[in-house]
């Protein structure tokens, strides 16, 4: 089943002589289960997409169409409600709040929907990931890749329909990189999630259903990704 995608997607930057065609015409679509990585080079537009996909910028022109939802249809307030609820962010800086344990990190979301913590669900994932002898630890207590592991319980307490995680072993060593990427592939099976992640890494992106590559704003056709 189709969970997202993309019609006409175009971002421009600036105007006249400064203006920056960050994507041109971008229709593509995943599947909802998938694992889709994103690659390019710097200034490619991979970022640029990464934000429309979540909600966090607004189009030139297009749609972005999750779960059958138009986003840019709803005003700010309801996008911001339906971003919480679906989406499900990972970055390459933790973003963790600093005077909040672990495990208050992980339910933060839940908190701010004002929807009854599952207990049960909660000490599941933090015990998948981990963490549970951290769980009352704050982040400065943490390792990068358990600060890292906290950020993706963030991003699964929902259980939302998709997630999006942006370079999220970018500051990792390569060990930890391997466990966050086989914590993240475990996870969303387990969930039934959808996962699509921006990554330099040629190595994780080989480990993704599909490698979708995108060149000065326009999205390649599978044959001319060359990543397998």
């Amino acid at each position: 089943m189709e969970i997202l995608k993309t019609v006409n997607l175009c971002k421009t930057y600036g105007s006249a002589e400064a203006k920056v065609e960050a994507l041109k015409n971008v229709n593509f679509s995943v599947q909802q289960g998938e694992f889709v990585a994103i690659v390019g080079a710097s200034g490619s537009g991979k970022s640029s997409l990464m934000h429309l996909l979540g909600g966090v910028d607004q189009p030139s022109s297009g749609q972005v169409i999750i779960d059958g939802t138009d986003l840019y249809a709803k005003n700010e307030t309801e996008l911001a409600v339906f971003r919480r609820r679906k989406i499900g962010f990972i970055f390459q800086s933790y973003n963790l709040i600093p005077v909040l344990s672990t495990e208050e990190n992980i339910k933060l979301p839940m908190l701010l929907e004002n929807k009854r913590v599952d207990g049960k669900y909660v000490q599941e994932l933090m015990g998948i990931l981990g963490l549970t002898a951290r769980r009352h630890h704050l982040p400065s207590e943490l390792s990068g890749g358990q600060q890292q592991r906290t950020a993706i319980g963030r991003a699964l307490i929902n259980k939302p329909s998709i997630i999006l995680a942006d370079e999220p072993t970018g500051n990792l060593d390569s060990k930890s990189s391997k466990e966050i990427m086989d914590l993240l592939t475990f996870s969303v099976k387990k969930y039934h999630q959808t996962l699509i992640m921006i990554t330099h890494d040629l190595n994780i992106a080989k480990t993704a259903d599909r490698v979708v590559k995108i060149e000065d704003g326009v999205l390649l056709q599978p044959n001319e990704v060359g990543v397998h």
